[in-house]
C-alpha cells in the first residue's frame, strides 16, 4: 500500500507528443524557471529569518523586517516586493508598504512541526545546485558526489523535512500493524535505526516503545554529531539511545527484534550487503523495516508527481552519493518494490511485504523477514 497516491497520469499518445505546439514547450521552461526563482527566494527568506520573523513579529515594511532580523534594508524591499509579486505575501497600500505572510504561509514555511512543512525542500535543491560543478564532473567520469560534500543545508534539510512525519505520524503508523507493535513492545527490545540521519526517527522509536534501547548507525561524522545532539536534547529517553559512527559492519549479530532502515536504502552502494548484515543482526523472531519512497511499480512516463520529484532528488543526490562509493550497484532514489525485492533476496530474506500504512508522506513501507 503507497503512502501517496502514485497512479500515472495516462501516456498521451504519440500524435500527441508529436503536435505539442512550440509555445506550450516553451511554456513549459518558463513556468519552471518561474520556480525556480521561487525556490531559491524561500531559500532567502528562510536563512536570513525573513519568514520567522513575519511569523512570529506580524507584518512588516522593509526598513522594520530589516531592523528585527540585521539584514539590509536595499535587499530586504526587493525581496519582500518579489515575494508579493509571486504571490507568497499580501502588500497593504501604505507607505511604505507593509508585507503579511499568511497563517497558511507560516504554517508551510516556518512550522518544523507541521505535516505541510516544505521549506527543507528549496534548502536541499539549494545545497544541490551549489554543487553543479561537481555533478557535471561526476555525470561525465562515472564518479560521484558523496553527501558529506553537499554541507549542512543538504544534511539538515534532510532531517527536517521528515521530522514531523517521524514524531507525529510514525507511532500511529506503526500502532496500525499489530504484531509487528507487539514485536516492539517486547520488554527489553533491542532496536536499531540505521542510517538514522538526523535521529528523529530513532528519537520517535524510543518514545513510541518505552521499554525498548534503541540503536542508530550512521556513516556521516557531520550526520552522527548531529544526531548525538538532538538525542542529548530530549533527556527523557536519552539514555536508552546510542549513536554510532559505522557501517553495516558495525552491526552486532544475533540482537536486535527490528532493524529500521528509513529512507536510505537507495543511496548505498552495496545495499545487499547493507540487508546482509542487517539480517544476521537479528535476534531470532526479528524482522528488518525499509521505509522508501512510494514510486511506481514500473516507470512508465509520464510520471506523476511522485516519480518527478523523486527523480529529481535521484539526478541531484541519491544517485551521485551512491556511485561515490565504488563498487556501487547505483540505485538511486526510484527504488521500485521489484528492485528492493530483488535486494532482499539476495541477502537471504525469504519474503518481502508491503505494510498496510497509508497516506505517510512519500513513503511506502516494507517488512522483511524469514530466511
Amino acid at each position: 500500500m503507497t503512502a501517496m497516491s502514485t497512479s500515472i497520469p495516462e501516456q498521451p499518445s504519440a500524435s500527441v507528443a508529436r503536435t505539442e505546439s512550440v509555445d506550450d514547450f516553451a511554456q513549459r521552461i518558463l513556468d519552471a524557471t518561474l520556480g525556480a526563482i521561487d525556490v531559491f527566494s524561500i531559500y532567502l527568506g528562510d536563512r536570513l529569518g525573513w519568514y520567522r520573523s513575519l511569523a512570529s513579529d506580524g507584518p512588516a515594511t522593509a526598513d522594520e523586517l530589516a531592523d528585527r532580523t540585521g539584514t539590509h534594508p536595499r535587499y530586504a524591499r526587493e525581496w519582500l516586493e518579489q515575494q508579493a509579486a509571486t504571490g507568497l505575501l499580501s502588500v497593504d497600500d501604505a507607505e511604505p508598504p507593509r508585507f503579511t505572510l499568511s497563517a497558511a504561509g507560516a504554517e508551510v514555511l516556518t512550522d518544523e512541526r507541521s505535516l505541510s512543512y516544505m521549506t527543507p525542500l528549496p534548502r536541499i535543491l539549494t545545497g544541490g545546485a551549489m554543487q553543479m560543478p561537481a555533478l557535471l564532473e561526476a555525470y561525465r567520469t562515472g564518479s560521484g558526489v558523496g553527501w558529506a560534500q553537499y554541507g549542512s543545508d543538504a544534511r539538515e534539510s534532510q532531517a527536517d523535512v521528515n521530522r514531523p512525519w517521524f514524531e507525529q505520524a510514525l507511532p500511529g503508523a506503526l500502532h496500525s500493524v499489530p504484531d509487528l507493535d507487539e514485536l516492539l513492545r517486547t520488554p527489553g527490545a533491542a532496536i536499531a535505526d540505521i542510517g538514522c540521519g538526523g535521529a528523529w526517527s530513532t528519537l520517535t522509536l524510543a518514545r513510541t516503545y518505552p521499554d525498548a534501547s534503541v540503536h542508530g548507525f550512521d556513516i556521516d561524522a557531520a550526520t552522527v554529531e548531529m544526531a548525538r545532539s538532538n538525542v542529548a536534547s530530549e533527556p527523557e529517553v536519552a539514555q536508552r539511545i546510542t549513536i554510532t559512527e559505522t557501517d553495516a559492519a558495525g552491526l552486532p549479530e544475533s540482537t536486535f527484534l527490528a532493524v529500521f532502515a528509513f529512507e536510505c536504502i537507495h543511496d548505498m552502494p552495496q545495499p545487499v550487503e547493507v540487508l546482509s548484515a542487517a539480517r544476521r543482526s537479528l535476534a531470532p523472531g526479528g524482522v528488518v523495516i525499509v521505509m522508501d519512497e512510494a514510486v511506481a511499480d514500473e516507470f512508465t512516463a509520464p510520471g506523476d508527481e511522485v516519480e518527478r520529484l523523486m527523480y529529481g532528488y535521484s539526478l541531484m543526490f541519491c544517485l551521485p552519493d551512491g556511485m561515490n562509493h565504488q563498487p556501487s550497484v547505483g540505485t538511486g532514489t526510484v527504488m521500485r518494490p521489484a528492485t528492493l525485492r530483488r535486494y532482499a533476496h539476495e541477502a537471504g530474506f525469504a519474503r518481502m511485504d508491503v505494510l498496510p500504512i497509508e497516506n505517510f508522506g512519500f513513503f511506502r513501507f516494507y517488512r522483511l523477514s524469514g530466511g
